[in-house]
């Protein structure tokens, strides 16, 4: 958790939940459960997976990620089908559910576009999460809050908002990362971060990794400056997404 860049708010959040987790027995000694329900959003690369990672690390469980090929299904009542399979598998050991991209399985009911095959799953995913122990933490996450069914909304004890990587962020991962990994970039992290004002947190760590690599193969009495300096270049003519013209 320390190595992650998080909001103060998102940070202390997730703190309290994995406290409640260790302490699982004081709570239920009075009755009460942890909570185990939590909605991340945010943009691509703010960090919702790796948050989700932290937290299955923190408590010793393991991270259980849903992959939506697998899941969705393409004929009448075959995705509520997998989905019982599912959560009937999971419920039975401890551990990090973790839905991406959420808002692919838990649209909202009302939008008129939407099958009611779709309207069904929703609402067989709403109660099968209804319906797990405390000690299966479901994390969903999504890039679209708006499009999920409010009554997800309502089902989440904890709902964080990660946002867009900011420039202090940046920096403050560039120097988190180095000393963890003791490779050094030979650039101050204030000016590899304006350099590469564009990038997500999740971005940012693959330019570090990519820096690590390039530093092992040149050996390591290789200038790390000039290492860095190179793959700024590089990174500078990577090729874009194209622009989503319809929205």
């Amino acid at each position: 958790m320390t190595d992650l860049v998080l909001p103060s708010a998102v940070r202390q959040a997730t703190t309290d939940l994995i406290e409640e987790h260790h302490r699982r027995d004081l709570l239920r000694s009075h009755g009460v459960e942890p909570r185990h329900r939590i909605l991340l959003e945010g943009p691509p690369g703010s960090g919702k997976t790796t948050l989700a990672e932290a937290v299955a690390t923190e408590i010793a469980v393991p991270l259980l990620t849903v992959r939506y090929e697998a899941l969705i299904g393409s004929y009448l009542g075959e995705t509520a089908s997998r989905l019982d399979v599912l959560f009937s598998a999971v419920r039975i050991r401890p551990c990090v559910l973790f839905f991406d991209e959420f808002d692919a399985v838990a649209k909202e009911r009302g939008d008129t576009h939407e099958t009611g095959e779709i309207k069904r799953v929703v609402s067989s995913l709403l109660v099968q999460i209804d319906r797990l122990p405390s000690h299966v933490i479901v994390i969903a996450a999504t890039n679209h809050a708006e499009l999920l069914d409010r009554a997800v909304w309502r089902r989440m004890q904890i709902r964080l908002s990660l946002p867009k990587a900011t420039r202090e962020g940046k920096i403050e991962l560039l120097r988190s990362w180095s000393a963890r990994t003791g490779v050094e970039f030979g650039k101050s992290a204030r000016s590899i971060a304006d350099r590469l004002r564009d990038v997500s947190y999740a971005e940012l760590e693959d330019f570090a990794e990519d820096v690590q690599r390039r530093q092992i193969l040149d050996g390591f009495d290789a200038d790390p400056g000039a290492v860095t300096e190179r793959l700024l270049k590089i990174w500078a003519n990577r090729a874009k997404p194209a622009l989503d013209l319809d929205g």
